[in-house]
């Protein structure tokens, strides 16, 4: 069996300039299938910027067709992409993690643990989302669903070996919750894997780092505070090493 490979995506994303923003993820996404990476994951509404006030106007539907040109890429690449956007729903969206891949439908996360201030623009989503991928089970996460122990212990009772989340998170907040999500890759035996921002989006002031922790709770790999890069998890003879590749 051929090595697998996961990776987090540290990019900037240009306020809700959609196209744009799939040009920046498709460059990833092609980088990425030159290192062999299987499932490829990006920050917290990657597609947009985190903006939070412009993303009822932004909100993207599970069939949507500005996701054709990276749903493409994955087929063609055969890896998946767990994108973030606005999902689309009533009163207001949802935020959401849309995962593109070789299957005929897409698979939709909506976050379920909204950061204080977020209900005034998103609705909370309420089902956990782990995605296979033989051999691998992954929990897909977003940002402040990290700060409840709930929702990786969901994510490792319906048989996730993997937790992956795109977040937004500034120098204020990155240590705390990364010393979360190595504990919660400890606690469950569960690789971590967490994509952030490396440039400022929604006024935050974001810290880079994105990172992958071992099933121990070990920092394997992790970016600077500004580089575009992968930062890659690859699973080799039994355990896991990180890599870290500027784009």
């Amino acid at each position: 069996m051929s090595a697998f490979a996961i990776a987090a995506a540290q990019i900037a994303s240009v306020a809700g300039d959609v196209s744009k923003n799939i040009e920046t993820h498709a460059r990833a996404i092609r980088a990425a299938a030159q290192h062999g990476v299987r499932v490829l994951v990006f920050p917290e509404l990657s597609l947009t910027g985190y903006e939070p006030t412009l993303a009822a106007e932004l909100a993207f539907t599970r069939d949507d067709p500005r996701l054709a040109p990276l749903a493409e890429l994955a087929r063609e690449h055969h890896l998946t992409a767990i994108v973030g956007a606005p999902l689309a729903a009533q009163p207001v969206p949802h935020i959401g993690a849309f995962a593109l891949s070789d299957a005929a439908s897409v698979a939709v996360y909506a976050k379920i643990h909204l950061h204080p201030g977020e209900e005034s623009h998103f609705s909370p989503g309420s089902t956990p989302l782990v995605l296979p991928w033989d051999p691998h089970k992954i929990g897909v996460a977003i940002c402040a669903d990290l700060t409840h122990a709930s929702h990786p212990r969901a994510c490792a009772a319906l048989g996730a070996d993997i937790y992956a989340a795109g977040v937004c998170l500034t120098h204020r907040g990155y240590d705390a919750e990364a010393e979360l999500i190595a504990g919660h890759a400890a606690r469950h035996r569960m690789l971590a894997v967490m994509a952030n921002y490396n440039r400022p989006t929604g006024g935050y002031d974001v810290a880079g780092k994105s990172a992958v922790w071992s099933p121990a709770g070990r920092r394997l790999a992790w970016a600077d505070r500004s580089a575009d890069a992968l930062v890659i998890a690859t699973r080799v003879e039994g355990h896991w090493r990180g890599t870290v590749v500027r784009l």
